[in-house]
């Protein structure tokens, strides 16, 4: 079976210390698939790899059968890759829609000469880019903030601005990086029902790193758990989060097992 997006013994070595360690993982179409694991686990390492920021030391990686070795990093995302960071990446002095736009550029085909003659294809496709831009801002809700400056955006608007520039690389898989660290209650259900939508109404599989415990358990279809670089385990969430190697690696001894391990499973004590 070939699946969307395959990892195989995946490792990435820093001076002889491996942040990621024969990872093996994948997602299929339709799937919402979640990374979990403590701060240095390598989750976002792993991400970097995913996206071409890395190059791998070992394994493989692809998508829909087509191994990335020798891809450039500039072109995964025209294979479906598309991606958010963990640390904002926006043009702050920009507006939202121009922020969003960039993420059309790739499809971008017009010459220096016909873009400075404005005419036939490139106005075309300015004007297909638009059009796909506003479809975003309307799906992500955000049509009272698109011509605002994103800089002047709160936290929480312009990490919904990310989320729409990554959708406008019609990414076939999506990787958040902490899509809900630092907001509130209410716009982390947002995100949640917009993952939901995105996998439902385009299509698009989910790969998430997330700290949040009630939003990884409430809509994955898979969770896999890393502890210094390696798989701990992997399955549904059910059996993930009862899982004694979970367990151990969010709250280390024994005794905090016995007294934390269905507070951490289940009311997301490992934020």
């Amino acid at each position: 079976m070939t699946h969307l997006l395959e990892l195989r013994d995946v490792t990435k070595s820093f001076g002889g210390i491996h942040a990621v360690n024969a990872v093996t993982l994948h997602v299929d179409k339709g799937e919402i698939v979640s990374v979990i694991g403590p701060n240095g686990a390598g989750k976002t390492t792993l991400f970097n790899l995913i996206s071409g920021v890395l190059p791998l030391t070992s394994g493989s990686i692809s998508i829909e059968g087509r191994d990335l070795a020798g891809v450039a990093p500039h072109r995964y995302v025209q294979l479906g890759i598309g991606r958010t960071f963990q640390n904002l990446a926006l043009f702050k002095h920009g507006t939202v829609v121009d922020n969003i736009l960039v993420g059309r550029h790739w499809r971008m085909k017009t010459s220096v000469i016909e873009a400075a003659l404005h005419f036939g294809r490139p106005r075309r496709e300015e004007v297909a880019a638009r059009r796909r831009v506003e479809e975003i801002i309307e799906f992500l809700e955000i049509e009272h903030i698109r011509d605002k400056v994103v800089g002047t955006l709160s936290y929480g608007q312009q990490k919904r601005v990310e989320l729409g520039r990554a959708l406008a690389t019609d990414p076939k898989v999506l990787l958040l990086d902490e899509i809900v660290a630092g907001m509130n209650q209410e716009e982390t259900e947002d995100i949640a029902r917009f993952i939901l939508d995105i996998r439902e109404e385009l299509g698009i599989a989910i790969l998430l790193i997330e700290h949040d415990m009630h939003l990884v358990m409430d809509i994955s279809d898979r969770v896999h758990v890393l502890n210094f670089g390696s798989t701990i385990t992997e399955g549904r969430p059910a059996e993930v989060r009862s899982h004694p190697g979970v367990i151990e690696a969010y709250l280390g001894t024994k005794a905090a097992r016995a007294a934390g391990g269905a507070a951490m499973a289940v009311e997301g004590g490992a934020r």
